[in-house]
Protein backbone atom coordinates (compact mmCIF):
# COMPACT_ATOMS: atom_id res chain seq x y z
CA UNK A 1 0.00 0.00 0.00
CA UNK A 2 2.23 3.11 0.31
CA UNK A 3 4.62 4.64 -0.49
CA UNK A 4 6.45 2.12 -0.60
CA UNK A 5 5.54 2.86 -4.06
CA UNK A 6 8.41 2.25 -5.96
CA UNK A 7 10.79 -0.41 -5.45
CA UNK A 8 13.27 1.07 -8.06
CA UNK A 9 12.62 4.11 -7.72
CA UNK A 10 14.93 5.52 -5.76
CA UNK A 11 17.54 4.42 -8.37
CA UNK A 12 15.26 6.63 -10.90
CA UNK A 13 14.91 9.54 -8.64
CA UNK A 14 17.93 10.04 -6.63
CA UNK A 15 19.86 12.77 -8.34
CA UNK A 16 21.34 15.73 -6.90
CA UNK A 17 19.57 19.16 -6.78
CA UNK A 18 15.71 17.54 -6.00
CA UNK A 19 14.02 20.01 -4.05
CA UNK A 20 10.88 19.96 -2.82
CA UNK A 21 7.88 21.84 -4.23
CA UNK A 22 5.08 21.48 -2.32
CA UNK A 23 3.40 24.78 -1.07
CA UNK A 24 1.39 25.31 2.12
CA UNK A 25 -0.28 27.88 4.39
CA UNK A 26 1.18 27.11 8.17
CA UNK A 27 -1.55 25.96 10.53
CA UNK A 28 -3.91 27.76 12.28
CA UNK A 29 -2.46 30.07 14.96
CA UNK A 30 0.38 28.14 17.68
CA UNK A 31 -0.83 27.36 21.11
CA UNK A 32 2.66 26.00 22.42
CA UNK A 33 2.01 24.34 25.94
CA UNK A 34 4.19 25.65 28.82
CA UNK A 35 7.09 23.31 28.79
CA UNK A 36 7.34 22.14 25.04
CA UNK A 37 10.69 22.91 25.03
CA UNK A 38 12.04 21.90 28.52
CA UNK A 39 13.34 18.35 28.33
CA UNK A 40 14.46 17.91 31.77
CA UNK A 41 13.51 14.73 33.50
CA UNK A 42 13.73 13.09 30.05
CA UNK A 43 16.33 10.27 29.87
CA UNK A 44 16.24 10.72 25.66
CA UNK A 45 18.12 13.81 25.73
CA UNK A 46 21.63 12.68 25.37
CA UNK A 47 20.49 11.51 22.38
CA UNK A 48 17.99 14.16 21.09
CA UNK A 49 15.18 12.56 21.64
CA UNK A 50 16.05 9.24 19.72
CA UNK A 51 16.12 5.40 21.23
CA UNK A 52 16.69 2.37 20.51
CA UNK A 53 13.65 -0.16 22.15
CA UNK A 54 14.06 -3.76 22.57
CA UNK A 55 11.03 -5.85 21.16
CA UNK A 56 10.56 -9.53 21.80
CA UNK A 57 9.55 -11.42 18.53
CA UNK A 58 8.86 -15.14 17.62
CA UNK A 59 12.04 -15.43 15.97
CA UNK A 60 13.83 -13.70 18.53
CA UNK A 61 15.14 -10.42 20.20
CA UNK A 62 15.38 -6.70 18.32
CA UNK A 63 15.33 -3.34 18.55
CA UNK A 64 13.38 -0.88 17.00
CA UNK A 65 14.16 3.17 16.57
CA UNK A 66 12.16 5.75 17.73
CA UNK A 67 12.52 9.25 17.93
CA UNK A 68 10.55 11.91 20.23
CA UNK A 69 9.79 15.66 19.29
CA UNK A 70 8.89 18.11 21.90
CA UNK A 71 6.93 17.37 25.07
CA UNK A 72 3.08 17.64 25.87
CA UNK A 73 1.35 16.16 28.35
CA UNK A 74 -1.84 16.03 26.70
CA UNK A 75 -1.13 15.01 23.18
CA UNK A 76 1.57 12.05 22.08
CA UNK A 77 1.12 11.06 18.45
CA UNK A 78 2.97 8.00 17.39
CA UNK A 79 3.52 7.60 13.58
CA UNK A 80 3.21 4.56 11.85
CA UNK A 81 4.78 4.55 8.30
CA UNK A 82 3.50 2.36 5.37
CA UNK A 83 5.52 -0.18 2.86
CA UNK A 84 5.42 -2.40 4.46
CA UNK A 85 9.20 -1.84 4.70
CA UNK A 86 9.17 2.01 4.31
CA UNK A 87 10.63 4.24 6.64
CA UNK A 88 9.69 6.97 9.22
CA UNK A 89 11.40 9.43 6.76
CA UNK A 90 8.55 11.17 4.70
CA UNK A 91 6.91 11.92 7.72
CA UNK A 92 9.32 14.79 8.59
CA UNK A 93 7.36 17.43 6.45
CA UNK A 94 5.55 17.15 10.23
CA UNK A 95 8.18 18.77 11.38
CA UNK A 96 7.10 22.42 10.09
CA UNK A 97 3.82 22.45 11.53
CA UNK A 98 3.08 19.99 14.40
CA UNK A 99 5.80 21.72 16.82
CA UNK A 100 4.40 24.90 16.36
CA UNK A 101 0.84 23.34 17.45
CA UNK A 102 2.44 21.93 20.62
CA UNK A 103 1.81 18.43 19.61
CA UNK A 104 4.73 15.68 20.76
CA UNK A 105 5.23 13.43 17.99
CA UNK A 106 7.24 10.44 17.56
CA UNK A 107 9.14 9.13 14.51
CA UNK A 108 9.06 5.10 14.61
CA UNK A 109 10.69 2.95 11.98
CA UNK A 110 8.83 -0.54 12.04
CA UNK A 111 11.18 -4.02 12.26
CA UNK A 112 12.84 -4.31 9.29
CA UNK A 113 12.91 -0.99 8.20
CA UNK A 114 15.86 1.14 7.63
CA UNK A 115 17.09 2.65 11.30
CA UNK A 116 15.25 -0.42 13.06
CA UNK A 117 16.92 -4.26 12.93
CA UNK A 118 16.69 -5.57 9.66
CA UNK A 119 16.13 -9.45 10.25
CA UNK A 120 15.75 -11.43 7.19
CA UNK A 121 13.09 -14.07 8.57
CA UNK A 122 9.36 -14.32 6.71
CA UNK A 123 7.76 -15.64 10.37
CA UNK A 124 7.91 -11.78 11.05
CA UNK A 125 6.16 -10.30 8.13
CA UNK A 126 3.09 -11.00 10.31
CA UNK A 127 0.27 -8.22 11.20
CA UNK A 128 -0.77 -9.28 14.49
CA UNK A 129 3.14 -9.50 15.23
CA UNK A 130 3.20 -5.94 14.26
CA UNK A 131 0.54 -5.28 16.65
CA UNK A 132 2.31 -6.38 19.58
CA UNK A 133 5.07 -4.34 18.27
CA UNK A 134 3.70 -1.38 18.68
CA UNK A 135 2.05 -2.24 21.99
CA UNK A 136 5.56 -2.82 22.78
CA UNK A 137 6.82 0.62 21.63
CA UNK A 138 3.85 1.82 23.35
CA UNK A 139 4.89 0.68 26.81
CA UNK A 140 8.55 1.86 26.41
CA UNK A 141 7.18 5.31 25.50
CA UNK A 142 4.68 5.22 28.43
CA UNK A 143 2.09 5.86 26.07
CA UNK A 144 -1.71 6.15 27.55
CA UNK A 145 -5.23 6.54 27.13
CA UNK A 146 -5.00 9.83 28.63
CA UNK A 147 -2.79 10.91 25.59
CA UNK A 148 -2.05 8.12 23.53
CA UNK A 149 -2.68 9.26 19.78
CA UNK A 150 -1.85 6.64 16.71
CA UNK A 151 -1.23 8.02 12.68
CA UNK A 152 -1.27 5.25 10.13
CA UNK A 153 -0.83 6.01 6.77
CA UNK A 154 -0.87 3.40 3.99
CA UNK A 155 0.39 -0.10 5.65
CA UNK A 156 0.44 1.79 8.83
CA UNK A 157 -3.51 2.48 8.36
CA UNK A 158 -3.63 -1.43 8.49
CA UNK A 159 -1.23 -1.96 11.33
CA UNK A 160 -3.27 1.03 13.53
CA UNK A 161 -6.69 -0.17 12.70
CA UNK A 162 -5.48 -3.53 13.96
CA UNK A 163 -3.64 -1.93 16.92
CA UNK A 164 -7.56 -0.61 17.82
CA UNK A 165 -9.12 -3.66 17.12
CA UNK A 166 -7.08 -5.40 19.95
CA UNK A 167 -6.08 -2.76 22.22
CA UNK A 168 -8.58 0.06 22.31
CA UNK A 169 -8.45 0.86 26.08
CA UNK A 170 -4.84 2.29 25.44
CA UNK A 171 -5.68 5.12 22.50
CA UNK A 172 -7.18 8.31 22.93
CA UNK A 173 -7.33 8.79 19.62
CA UNK A 174 -6.91 6.97 16.18
CA UNK A 175 -6.36 8.62 12.47
CA UNK A 176 -6.64 5.95 9.45
CA UNK A 177 -4.42 7.98 6.51
CA UNK A 178 -4.90 6.90 3.21
CA UNK A 179 -5.86 3.06 3.51
CA UNK A 180 -8.95 1.97 3.01
CA UNK A 181 -10.23 -1.23 5.23
CA UNK A 182 -10.21 -3.82 2.71
CA UNK A 183 -7.89 -4.84 0.18
CA UNK A 184 -9.83 -6.64 -2.05
CA UNK A 185 -11.98 -3.71 -2.20
CA UNK A 186 -8.68 -1.33 -3.25
CA UNK A 187 -7.97 -4.16 -5.51
CA UNK A 188 -10.97 -3.97 -7.07
CA UNK A 189 -10.66 0.16 -7.69
CA UNK A 190 -7.41 -0.24 -8.61
CA UNK A 191 -8.54 -2.76 -11.59
CA UNK A 192 -11.55 -0.79 -11.99
CA UNK A 193 -11.42 2.83 -11.69
CA UNK A 194 -7.15 3.07 -11.66
CA UNK A 195 -6.20 1.22 -14.84
CA UNK A 196 -8.53 1.82 -17.39
CA UNK A 197 -6.83 5.45 -17.04
CA UNK A 198 -3.49 3.87 -17.88
CA UNK A 199 -2.43 3.64 -21.78
CA UNK A 200 -3.40 0.15 -22.81
CA UNK A 201 0.03 -0.97 -24.27
CA UNK A 202 2.40 0.27 -21.03
CA UNK A 203 -0.38 -1.61 -18.49
CA UNK A 204 -0.18 -5.00 -21.04
CA UNK A 205 3.24 -4.55 -20.60
CA UNK A 206 3.51 -3.68 -16.65
CA UNK A 207 1.45 -7.24 -16.21
CA UNK A 208 3.83 -8.86 -18.45
CA UNK A 209 6.70 -7.68 -16.64
CA UNK A 210 4.93 -9.14 -13.40
CA UNK A 211 4.05 -12.51 -14.89
CA UNK A 212 8.01 -12.56 -15.18
CA UNK A 213 8.52 -11.27 -11.99
CA UNK A 214 10.81 -8.74 -13.60
CA UNK A 215 10.12 -6.44 -11.26
CA UNK A 216 13.88 -5.35 -11.06
CA UNK A 217 13.99 -4.34 -14.70
CA UNK A 218 14.43 -0.66 -14.70
CA UNK A 219 11.64 -0.63 -17.49
CA UNK A 220 8.73 -1.81 -15.07
CA UNK A 221 9.32 1.60 -12.75
CA UNK A 222 9.60 3.77 -15.95
CA UNK A 223 6.34 2.26 -17.03
CA UNK A 224 4.50 2.42 -13.50
CA UNK A 225 5.81 6.21 -12.77
CA UNK A 226 3.32 8.13 -14.83
CA UNK A 227 0.41 6.16 -12.36
CA UNK A 228 2.85 6.92 -9.77
CA UNK A 229 2.81 11.24 -10.15
CA UNK A 230 -1.34 10.76 -11.07
CA UNK A 231 -2.06 9.13 -7.72
CA UNK A 232 1.18 9.12 -5.20
CA UNK A 233 2.55 11.99 -5.26
CA UNK A 234 0.61 14.71 -7.74
CA UNK A 235 4.11 16.38 -8.94
CA UNK A 236 6.99 15.33 -11.34
CA UNK A 237 9.27 12.76 -9.69
CA UNK A 238 12.50 15.01 -10.02
CA UNK A 239 10.52 17.41 -7.79
CA UNK A 240 9.39 15.01 -5.60
CA UNK A 241 10.67 16.06 -1.76
CA UNK A 242 13.96 14.96 -0.46
CA UNK A 243 12.37 12.92 2.48
CA UNK A 244 10.17 11.16 0.04
CA UNK A 245 13.23 9.96 -2.20
CA UNK A 246 14.82 9.23 1.13
CA UNK A 247 12.53 7.17 2.35
CA UNK A 248 12.33 5.36 -0.75
CA UNK A 249 15.59 4.54 -0.96
CA UNK A 250 15.92 3.17 2.08
CA UNK A 251 12.70 0.43 1.10
CA UNK A 252 13.35 -3.12 2.53
CA UNK A 253 12.07 -4.90 -0.76
CA UNK A 254 12.12 -8.73 1.47
CA UNK A 255 9.65 -6.53 3.59
CA UNK A 256 7.56 -4.89 1.30
CA UNK A 257 6.86 -7.37 -1.72
CA UNK A 258 5.83 -10.31 0.33
CA UNK A 259 3.25 -8.44 2.06
CA UNK A 260 2.03 -5.56 -0.32
CA UNK A 261 3.44 -7.24 -3.43
CA UNK A 262 6.15 -5.22 -6.41
CA UNK A 263 3.98 -1.70 -6.63
CA UNK A 264 1.01 0.30 -5.62
CA UNK A 265 -0.96 -0.80 -8.82
CA UNK A 266 -3.15 -3.06 -6.45
CA UNK A 267 -1.88 -5.35 -3.90
CA UNK A 268 -1.20 -9.39 -4.50
CA UNK A 269 1.45 -10.22 -1.46
CA UNK A 270 0.67 -11.61 2.11
CA UNK A 271 -1.90 -9.14 2.32
CA UNK A 272 -4.30 -9.41 -0.11
CA UNK A 273 -7.28 -11.00 1.36
CA UNK A 274 -7.29 -8.53 4.91
CA UNK A 275 -11.12 -7.14 5.52
CA UNK A 276 -11.51 -5.35 8.55
CA UNK A 277 -14.66 -3.32 7.52
CA UNK A 278 -17.36 -5.52 9.06
CA UNK A 279 -15.36 -4.65 12.03
CA UNK A 280 -14.77 -1.05 12.16
CA UNK A 281 -17.69 -0.52 14.76
CA UNK A 282 -15.86 -2.21 17.71
CA UNK A 283 -13.44 0.83 17.39
CA UNK A 284 -14.89 2.90 19.97
CA UNK A 285 -12.05 5.62 20.51
CA UNK A 286 -12.60 9.18 17.93
CA UNK A 287 -10.94 7.87 14.27
CA UNK A 288 -10.09 10.40 12.03
CA UNK A 289 -10.14 8.80 8.60
CA UNK A 290 -8.37 10.78 5.50
CA UNK A 291 -8.92 10.09 2.26
CA UNK A 292 -8.04 12.09 -1.14
CA UNK A 293 -9.42 12.67 -4.54
CA UNK A 294 -6.11 11.11 -6.63
CA UNK A 295 -5.33 8.68 -4.06
CA UNK A 296 -4.48 4.89 -5.11
CA UNK A 297 -7.33 4.77 -2.38
CA UNK A 298 -10.90 5.41 -3.01
CA UNK A 299 -11.84 8.08 -1.30
CA UNK A 300 -15.54 7.62 -1.45
CA UNK A 301 -14.65 3.75 0.14
CA UNK A 302 -12.75 5.72 2.69
CA UNK A 303 -15.58 8.62 3.86
CA UNK A 304 -18.10 5.56 4.62
CA UNK A 305 -15.69 3.75 6.70
CA UNK A 306 -15.79 7.01 8.45
CA UNK A 307 -19.76 6.95 9.19
CA UNK A 308 -18.99 2.83 10.11
CA UNK A 309 -16.72 4.06 13.24
CA UNK A 310 -19.03 5.23 16.25
CA UNK A 311 -16.63 8.39 16.57
CA UNK A 312 -15.85 8.76 13.12
CA UNK A 313 -15.05 11.91 11.39
CA UNK A 314 -13.66 12.36 7.44
CA UNK A 315 -11.06 14.64 6.28
CA UNK A 316 -11.08 14.88 2.53
CA UNK A 317 -7.95 16.65 0.74
CA UNK A 318 -9.30 17.78 -3.04
CA UNK A 319 -6.13 17.92 -4.35
CA UNK A 320 -4.53 15.10 -3.02
CA UNK A 321 -3.10 12.11 -3.70
CA UNK A 322 -1.60 8.64 -1.53
CA UNK A 323 0.60 11.48 -0.11
CA UNK A 324 -1.71 13.94 0.56
CA UNK A 325 0.47 15.46 3.63
CA UNK A 326 2.66 16.76 0.39
CA UNK A 327 0.35 17.56 -2.53
CA UNK A 328 -2.31 18.92 -0.15
CA UNK A 329 -0.88 19.82 2.77
CA UNK A 330 -2.35 22.55 4.34
CA UNK A 331 -5.13 20.72 4.54
CA UNK A 332 -4.11 17.68 5.78
CA UNK A 333 -1.84 19.09 8.50
CA UNK A 334 -4.92 21.54 9.49
CA UNK A 335 -7.32 18.88 9.74
CA UNK A 336 -4.92 16.87 11.58
CA UNK A 337 -3.98 19.64 14.12
CA UNK A 338 -7.92 20.14 14.63
CA UNK A 339 -9.01 16.16 15.21
CA UNK A 340 -5.84 16.54 17.99
CA UNK A 341 -7.10 19.41 19.63
CA UNK A 342 -11.02 18.74 19.63
CA UNK A 343 -10.25 15.32 20.66
CA UNK A 344 -8.39 16.43 23.88
CA UNK A 345 -10.74 19.03 24.29
CA UNK A 346 -13.38 16.29 24.22
CA UNK A 347 -15.35 17.85 21.26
Amino acid sequence: MKLAGSLLLSSLLLVSGITAAAQSSPPAQSTLPAGYFDHAGRDDVLSGGARMIPIHTPAGDFKVWTKRVGNNPRIKLLLLHGGPGATHEYFEAFDSFLPAAGIEYYYYDQLGSAYSDQPDDPRLLDTARFVEEVEQVRQALKLDQSNFYLLGHSWGGILATEYALKYPQHLKGLIISNMMSSIPAYNDYAHKVLEPKMDPAALAEIKQLEKDKRFDDPRYMELLLPHYEAHVLRMPATQWPEPVNRSFAHINKKVYVPMQGPSELGASGILADWDRTADLGKIPVPTLVIGARHDTMDPAYMEMMSKRLPKGRYLFCPEGSHMAMYDDQSIYVNGLIDFLRDTDAGR
